[in-house]
């Protein structure tokens, strides 16, 4: 996977489940263009200084993403059935959550870290009628131009990224389908699936 789409990914690393009705103040749009100019400007500020400092690059993100994001939500998209409670227990989610956002965070620090010129662009927004919102940014490297739609929800009156499409790929199904893979190879051993789960966006990207 390129730098350009693992950027992408990491924007959603560190990022609902809301109400039914979407009513903060901010439009969609302005929210997506608002988080990733904040990140990318960062990287962009910062670039030579965190080559070599992967423990910066994990601050910058935690910095400009975490109050936007809800773990929780993706947890719950990459579990799937196991999720319920009739299936994990509360500590089972929680170590789940915790070793997820860890994963990904180590995965695509060093990736964000070489972010440099690639450019990117807002689509224009189409309100939908439901309960989730979708706002599309166009990432160019090189003349290739990959689409990244952001689903997003609203909590308590503040929009919040609770999945994420890259170029046609649902990326919380593909976890989804990597960690009952990897349930399986424990022969249903639901503690080793969360002790030993890797999410590999190079490989949902080219499903």
């Amino acid at each position: 996977m390129n730098t350009i789409l693992k950027c992408a990914v990491g924007i959603f690393a560190t990022t609902t489940v809301g109400s039914a009705i979407a009513a903060p103040a901010e439009a969609p749009s302005a929210f997506v263009q608002r988080v990733a100019d904040g990140l990318i400007g960062r990287l962009k500020t910062d670039h030579a200084q965190l080559q070599n400092n992967p423990a910066a690059v994990n601050a910058i993100v935690k910095q400009n993403l975490e109050p936007y994001v809800d773990s929780q939500a993706f947890t719950r998209i990459v579990m799937g059935t196991y999720a319920s409670p009739q299936n994990s227990t509360a500590q089972q989610r929680a170590a789940f959550e915790t070793n997820l956002r860890q994963s990904l965070i180590q995965n695509y620090g060093s990736a964000l870290a070489k972010y440099s010129n690639q450019s990117y662009s807002l689509r224009p927004f189409k309100p939908a009628a439901g309960a989730y919102q979708v706002v599309t940014l166009d990432f160019v490297n090189q003349g290739q131009k990959t689409p990244v739609a952001f689903q997003l929800a609203d909590n308590n009156n503040q929009w919040k990224i609770r999945n994420m499409n890259v170029a046609g790929i649902d990326l919380g199904l593909q976890f989804r389908n990597q960690f009952a893979s990897t349930v399986q190879r424990n022969g249903g051993n639901l503690d080793k699936a969360i002790a030993t789960f890797k999410p590999d966006a190079n490989a949902a990207v080219k499903k």
